[in-house]
């Protein structure tokens, strides 16, 4: 038997592992009369020979046996494959292809991770077990191991895979991992710069050195690092005005014992640019003067005010006429805005940047808005998606667009936060869909929503926080009947209270605009608080309110309200009615409440505003035992300073915001036994007004009292005017938990007369608030810089400042 070389073939498969059995006439192989199958032991010879392109007594070429080798190679069962010719005696030709089978993969397991988790490691490996193993495949998850510890900073990350035979045909994959320590930036060189300093640029870069400290650890992050070289110092010399700055060459030079590396970046600065002439084309909605307005280089328009704040943070002076990148870039962004708030949400505001050398050999850009107009968007449809409970018509009073109107960008997210304040939907709501409805550019808008469950009933027995041993039973329904109508119905009895209460809330009486709201009580309580002593209270009230304008965040609320209170004999409110010998009082009480309620996210707004003022009118006409007047206004605001990890608008994003609070009021007349409830009491935060950082009752019209306590209050605690002011920045980590620093400071005094702002009791600290089901719960610290006690020899007073700790329960956070 002869075997030849089929010569033809192995000169156009050179790469292919070819050999023949047998020297034998090269024709002849050209038109086998039979194949063969060798080497399987795993796959029977059918399941092979029907993977076969090429058959018995066809024309095999070059191509052909190439074809042949590839097909079965892409079924991955195969380690090798070598094709074969042999003459048989009989003057009979016969293909041999000989094949090496693949192990199947047994088992898939992974050693040493540590830092990183071995489900994060699993997931990168594509493996499956009871398939033939793919070294391509092992080398590609060895890849993508390899590169989540990089991103890490943890470059020095060893992937080793290892395999063990099982049997005949079958192996264990086991990936072992050395992961080495982080990598450390030791130290960050910049070369080629002049304008900046190393320090400057280095502040704008997240890959820093280390230091000594434990928040400076210098890792290094492949992320991080190509954003700065990309973005951040690009932006930071943009900002300055070397708009055609570039990062020419960069460099981790890394020890590898040591897990230190040095980073040299090489930076071409570039000429820097002032502003020159200022142009736009193409404005109609607008005019010249408005556009000159969103224009940041004039030179009456400064900085803003966040900007100057991150000025004086990063001390950074401005230099007067250069162009900044970034105020060009928000501007630009503003501007748009402004135009969908217009309705044009298909308008494009392009900015150009022309570069030229003035007169006097200075680099000049001057700027140019291209503005493409288009026409206004109409909303052709709003649909609301999900609502199996709650009434469309429930939800659209909360929406401020409607079918037929301009879309405007604000009022869509104004329409998306009124959906999250109702409290009756899963937070935080999709994103609301705006898609084209026709060829004209109008739009449809449709807000998807998932029911949560809202009413609740609540039972139970209690003890402690000064009201002794006792229970509770509660119903609060504030959807009822799917038509945002509220019930709510209270019980609270124990050894010192005795609480009943029931309340009915229509927020579309009729279908109008106009709400209601009708309650009544009936507390019998011995105030441990202050020890106030003992009140049986009786009363009722009703109330009506009303978009002012046609605006549905701002309301105009009329209540009428009557309550008669028995007092008791003992405490400080027993006291000093047993002196008047008057213990029974009755007031009839109207009032008018003007409120404007922006705020985004409640309980913890993080943007937005509220301005409230209440006016209240005892006696008189009215009737009842006293006569006096009650007015108390607050402003409040909040305005987003940084956002981690989503948009304001949909996902849930960890939001650090700015708050401040400016509150006041004053009574005029006689309060005459209601001063415990109608006058005005600082300090503490479970009664009357809070000031962090003092106790309760202690703040008073005759200055600070260190006598009073959570169990102890005075008369001369409580003034007919007050006024207080809060700043704080805080850490919205979700709608339920909150985080936040502050500083407030606040006063009170004995007449309306008497108010004098210039005189403030300070406080500052730190404080957490999370909404249970028991209702808002926070704890805050407080640090009273104007605390003073009486030295025991002299009998002067001293100051003594002091922390001070407060925890709320049950009501809402002023």
């Amino acid at each position: 038997m002869r075997r030849f070389w089929l010569y033809p073939l192995a000169l156009a498969l050179a790469s292919v592992p070819l050999r023949a059995q047998q020297p034998a006439a090269a024709g002849a192989c050209t038109r086998p009369d039979s194949i063969a199958i060798a080497g399987n032991r795993r796959l029977p010879e059918a399941t092979v020979r029907a993977q076969l392109p090429i058959q018995p007594g066809t024309q095999l070429t070059a191509r052909s046996v190439e074809t042949t080798i590839r097909t079965l190679f892409s079924t991955g069962q195969y380690e090798s494959i070598t094709v074969g010719c042999v003459l048989q005696p009989s003057g009979r030709t016969l293909i041999v292809v000989t094949v090496a089978e693949r192990p199947v993969l047994g088992s898939i397991s992974v050693r040493g991770t540590d830092v990183v988790s071995q489900r994060v490691v699993s997931d990168q490996i594509e493996l499956i077990i009871g398939q033939p193993v793919d070294p391509a495949l092992v080398a590609r998850a060895v890849t993508r191991i390899d590169s989540v510890y990089s991103s890490r900073g943890y470059v020095l990350a060893r992937v080793r895979p290892e395999s063990t035979v099982v049997g005949d045909d079958r192996v264990d994959l086991t990936f072992r991992v050395e992961e080495g320590r982080r990598l450390a930036v030791s130290g960050v060189r910049i070369n080629g710069n002049t304008a900046l300093s190393d320090e400057q640029v280095v502040a704008a870069m997240q890959t820093r050195p280390e230091g000594f400290l434990w928040f400076r650890r210098g890792a290094y992050e492949d992320e991080k690092y190509s954003a700065d070289l990309t973005q951040r110092i690009p932006d930071l010399y943009a900002s300055r005005g070397y708009i055609d700055m570039r990062v020419a060459s960069d460099t981790v030079i890394v020890d590898r014992e040591l897990g230190k590396a040095l980073v040299e970046i090489t930076v071409e600065e570039g000429p820097q640019y002032r502003v020159g002439r200022f142009d736009v084309s193409g404005a109609q909605r607008f005019s010249q003067a408005e556009l000159d307005g969103f224009y940041p280089f004039n030179e009456e328009s400064g900085p803003t005010l966040s900007e100057r704040v991150g000025d004086i943070v990063r001390r950074r002076t401005r230099e007067p006429g250069v162009f900044d990148e970034t105020r060009w870039r928000d501007a630009t962004t503003q501007l748009s805005e402004a135009y969908q708030n217009q309705g044009y949400i298909y308008a494009r505001i392009v900015p150009v940047e022309e570069r030229r050398v003035d007169p006097d050999s200075g680099e000049v850009v001057d700027l140019r808005w291209d503005i493409v107009e288009g026409s206004p968007a109409i909303i052709n449809r709003v649909e609301i998606l999900g609502n199996d409970y709650t009434e469309d018509v429930c939800i659209r009073r909360e929406l401020s667009l409607v079918p037929g109107s301009v879309f405007r960008r604000d009022l869509l997210i104004q329409s998306y936060t009124s959906l999250g304040n109702m409290g009756f939907f899963e937070a935080p709501l999709p994103v609301p869909d705006v898609r084209p409805a026709n060829e004209e550019g109008d739009v449809d808008i449709i807000f998807r929503v998932t029911e949560k469950r809202t009413g609740n009933v609540n039972f139970g027995a209690s003890t402690g926080q000064g009201f002794g041993i006792g229970g509770f039973i509660g119903l609060d329904q504030p959807n009822l009947f799917g038509q945002c109508k509220r019930v709510a119905v209270n019980w609270q009895f124990g050894q010192f209270i005795n609480d009943a209460s029931v309340s009915y809330s229509d927020p579309s009486i009729r279908g109008s605009l106009y709400r209601g709201t009708v309650a009544a009580y009936r507390t019998r309580s011995q105030f441990i608080v202050g020890d106030l002593g003992r009140q049986l209270r009786v009363g009722a009230n009703t109330g009506l309110s009303f978009p002012v304008l046609g605006q549905p965040r701002t309301l105009l609320a009329l209540n009428y309200g009557v309550e008669q209170v028995e007092f008791g004999g003992s405490g400080l409110l027993g006291e000093l009615q047993s002196q008047d010998q008057f213990r029974q009082s009755f007031r009839s009480t109207l009032s008018v409440n003007l409120t404007r309620d922006t705020r985004q996210g409640l309980p913890f707004p993080f943007a937005g505003g509220l301005q409230t003022i209440e006016t209240q009118f005892n006696g008189g006409p009215l009737g009842g035992n006293v006569g006096y007047s009650r007015i108390v206004t607050e402003v409040r605001g909040n305005q987003p300073i940084a956002v981690f990890g989503a948009d304001l608008i949909g996902g849930s994003p960890l939001i650090l915001t700015l708050g401040l609070t400016v509150r006041g009021g004053a009574v005029f007349g006689n309060t005459g036994p209601f001063f415990a409830l109608q006058e005005f009491a600082l300090g503490g935060v479970q009664f009357g007004e809070q000031l962090r950082g003092y106790p309760e009752f202690s703040i008073t019209p005759n200055g600070f009292l260190g006598e009073t306590n959570n169990f102890n209050a005075q008369r001369a605690s409580f003034g007919q005017s007050f006024f207080r002011t809060t700043a704080e920045v805080g850490l919205r980590v979700s709608q339920g938990f909150y985080l936040n620093s502050f500083f407030e400071a606040g006063n009170v005094w004995a007449t309306a007369r008497q108010f004098n702002p210039g005189r403030l009791f300070r406080g500052a600290g730190v404080g957490a608030s999370v909404i249970t089901p028991l209702g808002p719960l926070g704890l805050d610290l407080g640090y009273g810089f104007d605390r003073v006690e009486r030295d025991l020899q002299t009998g002067a007073l001293r100051p003594a400042p002091k922390w001070q700790l407060h925890f709320r329960l049950g009501q809402l956070f002023n």
